[in-house]
């Protein structure tokens, strides 16, 4: 009897710009079990939400209620990077010890990780910490590249101030905002 598993995929917008498009997480998820011989029972996705926070994913949150219900009886949970499962280190080991609870094991495909060996623990606890640097890191590069843009006379985004007009000069690489 084949095992079990959870496929979990998601995206924020910069991760899709970097290729990891749920449609390619789902596709390697499904090769993924096709190969090891698991049965996908559930697929879980929060597309477009940050992973620096538990709090707002509601597929994750509903793929760990029916875990803690033992709703399919799974074995694994797969997720394509563990960057995916989470960004924050904390809420990752929380998550990942609520599984071990249930006897449910993660498997990062990508990342060769599979929290059933001590190995794949060990890597575990050090790939979150890393992801949730790599997160801030994405932020801090994000905001000084807002205030940079800014001090330059460019507009650091959001919508198109009241009373301006969003104008692209042949000359330019990027919008300028004249007044009505």
């Amino acid at each position: 009897m084949k095992k079990k598993c959870y496929i979990y995929t998601r995206v924020s917008t910069a991760v899709q710009v970097e290729g990891y498009s749920l449609e390619a997480q789902k596709g390697e998820l499904h090769r993924y079990a096709g190969y090891n011989d698991l049965e996908v029972v559930g697929e879980y996705c929060d597309a477009g939400i940050s992973g620096g926070s538990i709090r707002g994913r509601h597929d994750f949150q509903r793929m760990m209620d029916d875990v803690i219900d033992e709703k399919d009886s799974v074995s694994y949970v797969l997720v394509f990077k563990l960057s995916r499962f989470g960004r924050n280190a904390a809420d990752v080991l929380k998550s990942v010890q609520l599984l071990q609870d249930y006897e449910v094991d993660l498997v990062s495909v990508n990342d060769g990780i599979d929290s059933s060996t001590s190995g794949g623990r060990l890597m575990l606890s050090i790939l979150s910490a890393v992801a949730e640097m790599e997160k801030e890191n994405i932020t801090a590069q994000f905001r000084a590249g807002q205030l940079h843009k800014f001090k330059k006379g460019g507009w650091a985004g959001g919508a198109v101030p009241y009373g301006y007009r969003n104008e692209k000069p042949a000359n330019k690489k990027s919008s300028v905002f004249l007044k009505k």
